[in-house]
Formats: C-alpha cells, sequence, structure tokens
C-alpha cells in the first residue's frame, strides 16, 4: 500500500549490524528456556532480552544524531500475544483488545481505554536510560513498541513463519490493526523510524532498558531490566566513500534488486508509491528527482532482499519485518539516482517484498457471468498529506492542491483483474473474476480496459476508472477534477486487518512485479481484503488546479469505481470526502485542513 511507508523521504541507517544478526543469537541465548509444550499455559509469557551484551552505534557527520537501537526484545512463550486494534469509526476512540487462544477456545481481554491512541504501536512500553563512562546519566526516554516489528525465532521448534502482520500501519485513516508476536518468537523493541534520534557524543555508555511498570502489570512481564554496553563511533560519508572496494563489492547484484526486479529502475510511477523512504519531513519535490538519503555501508548479514518501503504519502514506513542487510551506500545512491521519477522498487508497511500475483495462461472464454458469490466491497478513505504546491519545474507559476488518496477493499473477496493483450493492440481487454468459497473460480466478466504508460519512472499498465478525484464547492457540487483515473492496483496499505477473509500477508505489495512490463502480454492486478491502495497527486494533471479559484471551503472528493465498471457488494459507501479551507494570494496560497472527525491529521 506496507508499509506503508506509506507512504520523498531520506533514507537512514536504522538496524546496526549487530541487530541484524539479532534472531540467531536470541535463539543461542533462549533455546534453553523453551517450556515443555504439556505443560504450558495458554496465556503468553512475555519476557524482555537482550540479543547481545554490547553493541556498537554510528554517527553520521552532518546527521541529526544516533538512532539507538540497542538489540533488546520482547520474546513471547506458552502462546502468542496478540491485540486487536480497532476503532468503530473516525468518531470513535481506538480500542485494544488482548486475544487468548486456548486451543479452540479464545478470549478476549479489552486493554485500559485510552491505553492505545493510534495504531503505530504500544507508547511508553520500554524506559531506556543511557549513563557515560563516568557514571552520568546523558538520556531517559520511553519508547512505543509495535508487535509487529522486526522479529525472529528464538527456538527451533517455533513456527517457520508468523501468522502476524509485518508492521503497525500508519495510514491516519487505519481501521483496524492486529498485532502479534508469535509463540516462541521475539520482536525488537526499537522504535525504528518512529524513534528519533539521539543526541550521543562518540564514547562508551552504558544502557539500561526495561518494560514500564503499566505493561509489566498488564501483560504479567517480570521486572528484569537489560543492560547494554553501547560504543558510538563518528563516521563520515567522505571517508566512506574513498574506502573503496567493500562498499563496492556486491554491486551488481545489490544494484539490481535495488531497482526492482523488471530491469529498470523504480518501474514506475504509482504516483505516490513515488515518495522515497522514511523521514517524516517528507517533501513533495523528492518524487521529482532528488535522491534520497542513503543507507550507510554494511556487510550483507542474510540472504534478505533489502527492503525501501516506498512512502505513499506522507507518512513514514513501519520498520522492516525481518533484520534486513543493510545495503552498500554506493549502490543505493545508483539506484536512487536512476530512478528519479516514479516509484522505488520495494514495498509500503513494512511488508517483505511480494512477487505480483499471475495472470490466467488465457483470456476467458464462454459466457460472462455474475455469479451469486462473495465480491470485493471497495470504499474510500478521506484524503491526507494535502499541501500547496507551485507546480514544480512541470508548470511554474501555478498553484496546486496536492494531496494522498487511498481506496481499500473491505471484503470479503479480494478484487481480481486481468489484463489480455491482443497482438499488435494498445490495449489490454480487462476482466474482473469471480470466485467460491473455496476458491475456485466461477465466472468473470468485461470491465474495461489497461493502458500502458510509457512515462519514464511509471512504465507499467493501468487499469482505467479505478477511482477519480474531484475538488467541490463548498456546495459540494464539482469545481475541478483530476486528470488521473488510471492505476495499477497494489496492496500497499494495511486499513483494516480485522475484516472477515483479511489477508494479513498479501502479495502484490510490490510494484515493480505487479504491474507488468511493456512487452507484457497479460497482467494480473489485485487487491486484497482488508488492504488499500494510496496514490498521492502531487504533478500537475493528478493535483487539482486552484490557480483561479477564489479562496474559501472546499472538499476533496475520493470516488472508488466511479464507472461502477467493477462488481462489488456495495456502490453506496465509494466516495468520502475530506474538508478544506483555501486562503492566501496566487502564487502563495495557502491550505488549512480541519480535523476529520477525531482523526486530527492533514
Amino acid at each position: 500500500m506496507m508499509t506503508r511507508p506509506q507512504q520523498g523521504r531520506t533514507h537512514r541507517l536504522t538496524r546496526p549490524s549487530i541487530a541484524i544478526a539479532a534472531a540467531v543469537a536470541v535463539t543461542a541465548g533462549v533455546v534453553a528456556a523453551a517450556p515443555d509444550a504439556k505443560t504450558a499455559e495458554p496465556t503468553p509469557k512475555l519476557s524482555l532480552i537482550a540479543a547481545s551484551t554490547s553493541v556498537t552505534l554510528d554517527s553520521w557527520k552532518d546527521d541529526p544524531g544516533v538512532y539507538l537501537d540497542l538489540g533488546t526484545y520482547l520474546t513471547s512463550e506458552n502462546g502468542a500475544f496478540e491485540l486487536k486494534v480497532t476503532r468503530k469509526s473516525y468518531k470513535d476512540p481506538v480500542v485494544a483488545t488482548q486475544v487468548l487462544r486456548n486451543g479452540k477456545k479464545t478470549t478476549n481481554k479489552a486493554l485500559p481505554a485510552g491505553l492505545v491512541k493510534d495504531f503505530s504501536g504500544l507508547p511508553g512500553f520500554a524506559q531506556v536510560s543511557v549513563t557515560d563512562a563516568a557514571g552520568k546519566t546523558v538520556l531517559k526516554q520511553t519508547e512505543a513498541f509495535c508487535p509487529n516489528n522486526a522479529s525472529g525465532r528464538i527456538r527451533p521448534d517455533a513456527p517457520a513463519q508468523s501468522k502476524y502482520p509485518q508492521s503497525c500501519p500508519v495510514n491516519p485513516f487505519t481501521l483496524g490493526s492486529v498485532w502479534g508476536v508469535e509463540n516462541g518468537w521475539a520482536s525488537n523493541t526499537y522504535a525504528g523510524y518512529y524513534a528519533k534520534p539521539v543526541q550521543l557524543a562518540a564514547g562508551t555508555y552504558t544502557a539500561k532498558i526495561s518494560v514500564t511498570k503499566k505493561y509489566r502489570d498488564l501483560f504479567g512481564i517480570a521486572n528484569k531490566p537489560q543492560t547494554v554496553k553501547v560504543t558510538v563511533r563518528e563516521r563520515s560519508w567522505e571517508e566512506e566513500e574513498g574506502s573503496g572496494s567493500a562498499a563496492r563489492s556486491a554491486a551488481p547484484q545489490s544494484a539490481k534488486s535495488a531497482a526492482g526486479t523488471q530491469g529498470h529502475a523504480g518501474h514506475g510511477g504509482h504516483e505516490g508509491h513515488q515518495q522515497a523512504v522514511d523521514a517524516p519531513a517528507a517533501s513533495a519535490h523528492a518524487a521529482h528527482g532528488a535522491p534520497a538519503r542513503p543507507e550507510a555501508p554494511a556487510a550483507r548479514t542474510t540472504g534478505a532482499a533489502p527492503t525501501f518501503n516506498v512512502g505513499h504519502g506522507p507518512y513514514p514506513p513501519a520498520p522492516p519485518a525481518l533484520p534486513w542487510a543493510l545495503k552498500k551506500e554506493s549502490l543505493q545512491r545508483q539506484a536512487f539516482s536512476a530512478a528519479k521519477v516514479g516509484d522505488r522498487a520495494g514495498q509500503t508497511d513494512g511488508s517483505r517484498q511480494a512477487p505480483g500475483a499471475k495472470a490466467n495462461a488465457k483470456r476467458p472464454t464462454g459466457k460472462a457471468t455474475v455469479p451469486d458469490v462473495p465480491k470485493p466491497d471497495l470504499r474510500s478513505l478521506p484524503a491526507y498529506g494535502i499541501t500547496v504546491s507551485d507546480g514544480y519545474e512541470d508548470v511554474p507559476g501555478k498553484d496546486y492542491l496536492a494531496f494522498s488518496a487511498n481506496v481499500w477493499n473491505a471484503g470479503p473477496a479480494k478484487l481480481v483483474v486481468d489484463g489480455f493483450r491482443s497482438p499488435g493492440k494498445e490495449l489490454m481487454d480487462a476482466y474482473q473474476y469471480f470466485y467460491d468459497a473455496k476458491g475456485k473460480q466461477v465466472g468473470y466478466t468485461p470491465t474495461g480496459t489497461m493502458e500502458w504508460d510509457p512515462r519514464p519512472g511509471h512504465e507499467h499498465w493501468h487499469f482505467t476508472d479505478f477511482a477519480s478525484y474531484r475538488l467541490l464547492k463548498a456546495d459540494k457540487k464539482e469545481s475541478v477534477r483530476s486528470g488521473k483515473e488510471a492505476f495499477c492496483l497494489a496492496n500497499t496499505d494495511a486499513v483494516d486487518y480485522t475484516v472477515k477473509n483479511a489477508n494479513w500477508h498479501p502479495g502484490n505489495t510490490d510494484l515493480s512485479t505487479a504491474c507488468g512490463q511493456e512487452n507484457s502480454i497479460s497482467v494480473r492486478e489485485v487487491l486484497d481484503v482488508g488492504s488499500g491502495d494510496t496514490y498521492t497527486q502531487d504533478l500537475p494533471g493528478q493535483s487539482f488546479d486552484i490557480t483561479g479559484l477564489p479562496n474559501g471551503t472546499y472538499y476533496i472528493q475520493v470516488l472508488a469505481n466511479p464507472e461502477n465498471r467493477l462488481k462489488e457488494t456495495n456502490h453506496k459507501n465509494n466516495s468520502a470526502l475530506r474538508k478544506v479551507v483555501l486562503g492566501g494570494k496566487k502564487g502563495a496560497r495557502t491550505v488549512k485542513v480541519p480535523a476529520h472527525e477525531l482523526v486530527n491529521a492533514n
């Protein structure tokens, strides 16, 4: 969607090499404590552990500080630690419930009201204090904890895969999420991109990490703080660039991975999937060619491909699901400079790179039918990430209203659209497929076309008439319409993973595999249950031209399935409005974005 991610952003070094190998280190230290399955209690036993007794953190010259990844993990034994986090509507607060499973029996335990205020994790979970070599306390802070954070197994008989999503969502209009630490797994307590860097001079320190009392009491966690020796070393990019061969040793393989699997960097303009990676203070200008800040050079220590977690609007991506191998700085620069317009390779919301689904081998034959089986339910989220831009170098001297928009699938069935190309034809014929409860295809119907977008940085197949964006006047009559109505579908955001049949591990999260190539004969685009697809409209022709509009109140309308070409369970929930107030003068227009019910995010 996800990552995110979404949700250009400068990429920062967020996981030191000691944390990358944490899953291995954790296994060695905890396997002896694995409980006997026959005597295990149904209530999960949570523990705070440290993967290592010491870590080395880098302070990069001209960077804002040190990212305090201390390699501490929360483990879950005697069962999985699971939380369901929801809100009934945007008028209602977020509530969290612990789900306890004992065989076929499931019980729910409500967490205290107001404890969880959003979907990014448990606030104030970890207490961190740091003392210097003289014993003086130089830092004391609390940090939030996303149970879906970077994780790994702690014993060999644990499930090979975690059933839980791979991040906590960051879209401000998320409706439901599931957080969990799988039985026999450990999840990193470090807040990743959500954590602010801290100011520590080069030197040696001692960090003490503990779970705060309210969570120890709530979840029965023993009060066993962990102590980690910390070495902060100062490094500069200039020195690394001059050091040479080590930073360039894996260039061909890593650069290909960074550029995406289709052979061209970025693979194409999901015009809001284009924003790079993580800093919350993102600038829309980065989508127009400014290379993202590269990660620090480090040796590959896992077989995992790197993750970029494309930004998708103004929100940072969640931390990745596994300790990813950090990319070489020189390769990072190659990848981002090659992808100046459009997408970055990777995915959102912290999910691993997922391959796109394959279309049927042949276009459907026989009579088109729309059977009485479960169908998708497309819904629009209110617009967010709303800003005024000047058109950049594309159309200077004008004022544009830029925004992010998301259409999601509330289920209970996924949306599956195949495109098939006749030899020599420019357009693909698109078909929507229907499936019975066992997953067998039982029908199809024609549903428009797919078109190839050849612009640099786009270069993929768009499904036409998936959504429409309109700027309405105060009386809610149309004033301006966005030219953007064709889309490559991808599961970029986890909007509500508590709905029926939600897929916590969707495919098509990676645009470089989801949307086909110019020579593709067929393409399958999927919007899975619970996930949404975010586009950021920040280019002229996508954003609204407000140059000649008078100041006053307007509404941004996000409209899913505007021509009703797609068959779904409910066509009455396809529109969402977001109020905006335009002000200022030509060349210096302003926009105020009132809160949408309880969601106060522009």
